[in-house]
């Protein structure tokens, strides 16, 4: 059965930066604790090593949508199911709502359990303070604007 994960976050940044540091696939071991790694395979396919509940991933996957500034989509491309999509919402100017949904399949018991305990949604929430402190702490401000290098 698919473990979907939601958290969301106000980021103190306008859309566009936030759509940017976001699409940069590559940076998301950076504020995402579970994601090892992603290597960019092609213009929208990815190689992705996650840890979860101490058990290595890998697999492959697509963005399946990029609208700039508002959502990024991606699915597994494979047996590993792995999909995900984060909206991008302008609350005003300057300041951004982003909404994080990701699904998986639990595969063994410590991961089973981690998802019937909640651990993997308080992770994502945990991540997203991460990405808010990158982009409010300038940590993201040298890349905004750079192009990500995004499309489906």
């Amino acid at each position: 059965m698919t473990e979907v994960i939601r958290a969301d976050i106000e980021v103190e940044a306008p859309a566009r930066a936030v759509y940017d540091q976001w699409a940069r696939l590559e940076d998301m071991p950076h504020y995402m604790s579970m994601v090892k790694s992603i290597e960019r395979l092609s213009e929208n396919r990815t190689h992705w090593v996650v840890n979860v509940g101490g058990v290595e991933r890998e697999f492959d996957a697509v963005v399946t949508e990029a609208v700039p500034n508002q959502r990024i989509a991606w699915a597994s491309d494979g047996e590993k199911v792995h999909t995900g999509v984060v909206r991008f919402i302008p609350v005003d100017a300057e300041r951004t709502r982003v909404e994080l949904e990701m699904g998986w399949v639990p595969e063994t018991l410590t991961e089973k359990a981690g998802a019937l305990l909640n651990l993997d949604e308080r992770a994502a929430a945990s991540d997203l303070r991460r990405f808010k402190e990158l982009m409010e702490g300038g940590g993201g401000e040298a890349r905004v604007g750079a192009d990500p290098d995004l499309a489906i």
